[in-house]
């Protein structure tokens, strides 16, 4: 994994702790020279291809911690991971946990569960599980990922994206994180339908992130239920319930949503900040 990767993560976790008032500790968060140990049978490295080779490409059905994959991937058994999980080598590709759970080392450490770094179309789903990671699942530069269906757990963050476009987070159980999804620099991501449940620092968070939709989430259990910070505008944060958080929807530590042009509409919650971005409050 790339430092400058990592780096974003620290950066967007750190500022997060800033707002609310947390101390993290960046140190444990660094990215680190990867190293992969598995008992699942090993299968050969594939570098990225274009989508057109893509479609050639046997599906595999035993992937190893560590491995670039592409194509369809189905797993066939659970992952024990001492170092990163699945790394998506090419567009196109679809990765199915087919009722199995993909283990990192812990939270604490610098590895990802599933990396999807600059590839586009590529579709993460379940049923499976994915904990024990520094980022469940990870989309850098990459456009129209979708995650579904999965639950992301014990990770320090369960979905980051960063500088990519229309990610979908959809139907998925992120509990006892300690972010769910963080979204930093990217635009066009709809989160809808999840369960997003006892993440400590926040369910959801947005540091400069444009033309988000979130819709028809539950989103509770955490110091923010949704936290967007002054730089992500144009968002749209509608039907979802957002409870029992010390704050429920937080723009900006108390910004008027019209000067960054947020759109709150619908969400029942009890607290926000400012006020009345909840239904009847």
């Amino acid at each position: 994994m790339k430092r400058t990767i990592m780096s974003y993560m620290v950066a967007t976790i750190l500022s997060l702790g800033a707002v609310i008032g947390l101390v993290i500790q960046p140190s444990a968060l660094m990215a680190q020279t990867q190293t992969q140990q598995t008992t699942s049978p090993s299968v050969a490295s594939t570098p990225k291809s274009s989508s057109a080779s893509t479609a050639a490409i046997t599906p595999i059905t035993n992937p190893a911690c560590g491995e670039v994959v592409q194509g369809n991937v189905n797993l066939t058994a659970n992952l024990n991971c001492t170092g990163d999980g699945l790394i998506v080598g090419a567009d196109n590709t679809v990765i199915n946990l087919n009722g199995y759970t993909v283990s990192g080392p812990g939270q604490q450490s610098s590895k990802v569960g599933v990396v999807v770094p600059n590839n586009d179309n590529v579709m993460v789903t379940g049923p499976g599980v994915i904990k024990g990671f520094q980022a469940g699942i990870l989309a850098t530069g990459s456009n129209n990922v979708q995650i579904k269906s999965i639950i992301i757990t014990g990770n320090e963050i369960a979905v980051f994206t960063t500088g990519s476009t229309n990610t979908q987070v959809q139907e998925n159980i992120i509990k006892n994180n300690n972010l769910g999804v963080a979204s930093h620099s990217s635009k066009g991501a709809s989160l809808m339908s999840n369960l997003i449940t006892g993440n400590e620092l926040a369910g959801v968070t947005l540091v400069n992130t444009h033309k988000a939709i979130i819709a028809a989430n539950n989103i509770e259990g955490g110091q923010n239920g949704l936290f967007l910070d002054a730089q992500s505008s144009d968002n749209t944060i509608n039907m979802n319930n957002v409870l029992h958080n010390v704050i429920d929807l937080n723009n900006a530590n108390g910004l008027a949503p019209n000067i960054n042009v947020n759109s709150f509409a619908d969400n029942n919650c009890m607290v926000s900040n400012p006020s009345g971005l909840c239904i009847g409050r």
